[in-house]
């Protein structure tokens, strides 16, 4: 009996795994040029954090501490200038927009950031909640 239904399972995976269509299979997730940068960057990052807990207790030398942080520190360079390398090449580095500058402050009675107009100049905006840019109590 055990038998019958170990073959009849196992009859039923195969029948399964021929019918299922790639088609039917979701799409992988794009793989980003930067993951395998940033995973050894945080690396690196969890090296430096734990020699410096190393060389606090007493477990390094200053030489040793000193060479091996600045190997580490070398080592973190190159994987800066590879991320900057790969903007370049993926024209990134254009992509990211200037950030904005606040806007002049031509009335003391109306918010900058909203336009709404109040009685009296306010230190921040009724409405927005954002700074009116005025001092005045």
């Amino acid at each position: 009996m055990i038998i019958a239904i170990a073959a009849l399972l196992a009859v039923g995976v195969i029948a399964f795994t021929l019918t299922v269509r790639a088609k039917d299979l979701p799409e992988p997730e794009p793989v980003s040029p930067f993951q395998h940068l940033d995973e050894r960057k945080a690396a690196i990052y969890d090296n430096l954090r734990d020699l410096q807990f190393e060389y606090r207790v007493g477990k390094l030398s200053d030489n040793d501490y000193q060479q091996t942080k600045k190997d580490l520190q070398r080592e973190l360079a190159a994987v800066m200038a590879e991320v900057d390398r790969l903007k370049v090449q993926l024209n990134l580095n254009g992509s990211v927009p200037p950030p904005q500058l606040a806007p002049k402050i031509s009335d003391p009675l109306t918010c900058p950031h909203c336009q709404a107009k109040f009685a009296q100049p306010l230190k921040f905006c009724g409405e927005c909640g954002k700074p009116m840019g005025v001092a005045q109590s």
